[in-house]
């Protein structure tokens, strides 16, 4: 919510803003899809639902990418080992697909923000 605030953009991806400033670094974190709407560069993991379903339920929500939501469906209840080893390494496939889909469409990919 905050960057989106600070690029100007309503809940819906639509620009608002009010300076030039916000629009010129606008494809740090965001792509410009039809409509001149645009969607966050970003990738939620997590590996309960309850999380994602959160976010999507939040007034940014519908932001999102569909696809760029990973999560599991029963979570680590706090246990560090079953998230890495049990829970945790089913995901880590689909997980890394959808950040290369991501890195593959920039133009000139930085670094990451966690």
């Amino acid at each position: 919510q905050i960057i989106s605030a600070e690029h100007g953009l309503d809940g819906s991806g639509v620009y608002n803003g009010s300076s030039d400033l916000q629009l010129e670094r606008m494809n740090v974190y965001f792509n410009e899809a039809s409509g001149n709407k645009y969607v966050p560069r970003a990738v939620l993991v997590d590996l309960e639902p309850g999380t994602m379903d959160a976010v999507r339920a939040g007034p940014f929500g519908q932001l999102f990418r569909p696809d760029n939501f990973v999560f599991g469906q029963s979570g680590a209840g706090n246990n560090w080992a079953k998230g890495h080893y049990t829970e945790g390494a089913e995901l880590v496939d689909q997980v890394v697909d959808v950040v290369r889909r991501e890195a593959e469409a920039c133009d000139c990919l930085q670094g990451f923000q966690i």
